[in-house]
C-alpha cells in the first residue's frame, strides 16, 4: 500500500491495496491514518460489489441511511445511489444533481456523517468533477476578528429546507410531509474539535439556514464571509474521477462540491455515509492550537 500527496494541505491517494479482500487490522490502521492524516483519501482500480463497499464502510462505524429512501440502493439501503439512471417509467433512480454547493454531508443532523465512501460505476466523460475544500486550513489561517466571531457563532441547518430549493428548480422530486418531518432543523457550532485529531475546523455549508449568533443581517454576512474564505484556491482540491475510484472523505474536516456534467451522458455513483458524533468545540484545546501555530 502506498499514499501519496495530492492536494496542498490534504487529498492523498492510496494505491496497491485490494479492498474487495479482507483487511487484517495492521493494514486497516493504516488506511484510518491515512485518512486521518490527509482527509481525503482516493483508492483505485477497486472492483467492489455492493455488500463489498458496505462491509468495508461499516469497518468505521455504524451507517447511515439517507433519508430520501427511495434512492437507496434496493436490498442494501445502506447504499444511496448518486446516479443520472433512471426507472423505465421516467423516474430518477438516484440524485442525478447530489451536491452542486459547498456542503458536509447529514450536517442537518444531531449526529452528523463522520465520512462518505463514494464508489464511482459509471462516470462521464466529462464533467462530474467533485472538489473538497480543507476547512481546518481555513480555519487555521483564520483572521483573529472572524475567529472570534466563529468561536461564538452557532449555525442552523435543515435538510428540507435545501431540497426545497433544488426542486423549486425542477432538479428534484418534492419531499412529502413525513420526509420534511423526520428531519427538523438542528444547531450546530461554527467551529467544531475533530473528536479523533483534536483539530478545529470551521463547520458550515449549503444546508445552514441562517447564524443564531451573531442574528440578522450580521449573521447572514458572516456566512457569506465564510463560504467565500474556504473557497479560496489554496483550500481547494478538485477531484477528476476515474472509473472504479472509491474516494472516502472526513466529514469532520472538509466540505465537497459536486460539479454539472452534460445530461446526455452517464454518472452511476454508491455512497455509503458513517455515522459520526454531535459536533462540539473544545475551546482550550483551540487557544492552544492557534498559540502553537507558526
Amino acid at each position: 500500500m502506498q499514499v501519496r500527496r495530492l492536494g496542498q494541505t490534504f487529498f492523498a491517494e492510496v494505491t496497491g491495496i485490494d479492498l474487495a479482500r479482507p483487511l487484517d487490522d495492521a493494514t486497516f490502521a493504516e488506511i484510518k491514518k491515512a485518512h486521518l492524516d490527509h482527509g481525503v483519501v482516493v483508492f483505485r482500480d477497486q472492483e467492489l460489489a455492493p455488500a463489498q463497499h458496505i462491509a468495508f464502510s461499516a469497518r468505521f462505524g455504524p451507517l447511515q441511511v439517507h433519508p430520501m429512501m427511495q434512492f437507496n440502493l434496493e436490498g442494501a439501503p445502506e447504499i444511496l445511489m448518486v446516479s443520472s439512471d433512471r426507472h423505465p417509467d421516467g423516474r430518477p433512480k438516484g440524485i442525478a444533481d447530489a451536491g452542486r454547493y459547498w456542503h458536509t454531508d447529514m450536517s442537518y443532523m444531531p449526529e452528523p456523517a463522520l465520512g462518505s465512501l463514494l464508489y464511482a460505476r459509471a462516470i462521464p466523460s466529462e464533467g462530474g468533477d467533485t472538489m473538497f475544500c480543507d476547512m481546518t486550513a481555513a480555519c487555521r489561517d483564520l483572521p483573529a476578528e472572524k475567529r472570534e466571531q466563529l468561536l461564538n457563532a452557532r449555525a442552523m441547518h435543515h435538510f428540507a429546507s435545501r431540497w426545497a430549493r433544488e426542486s423549486k428548480a425542477g432538479m428534484r422530486p418534492q419531499q412529502t410531509k413525513e420526509e420534511q418531518d423526520r428531519n427538523p432543523p438542528v444547531e450546530h457550532p461554527m467551529i467544531r474539535t475533530h473528536p479523533e485529531t483534536g483539530e478545529p475546523a470551521i463547520y458550515a455549508g449549503g444546508f445552514v439556514t441562517r447564524i443564531s449568533n451573531p442574528p440578522g443581517k450580521e449573521g447572514e454576512a458572516l456566512l457569506q464571509w465564510v463560504n467565500e474564505w474556504v473557497a479560496q484556491p489554496k483550500y481547494v482540491y478538485r477531484h477528476k474521477w476515474r472509473l472504479h475510484d472509491l474516494v472516502f472523505w472526513d466529514n469532520r474536516r472538509v466540505m465537497h462540491h459536486a460539479t454539472p456534467y452534460p445530461e446526455s451522458q452517464r454518472r452511476h455513483m454508491h455512497r455509503t455515509t458513517v455515522k459520526g458524533s454531535a459536533p462540539y468545540l473544545d475551546r482550550q484545546y483551540f487557544a492552544r492550537a492557534l498559540s502553537s501555530t507558526p
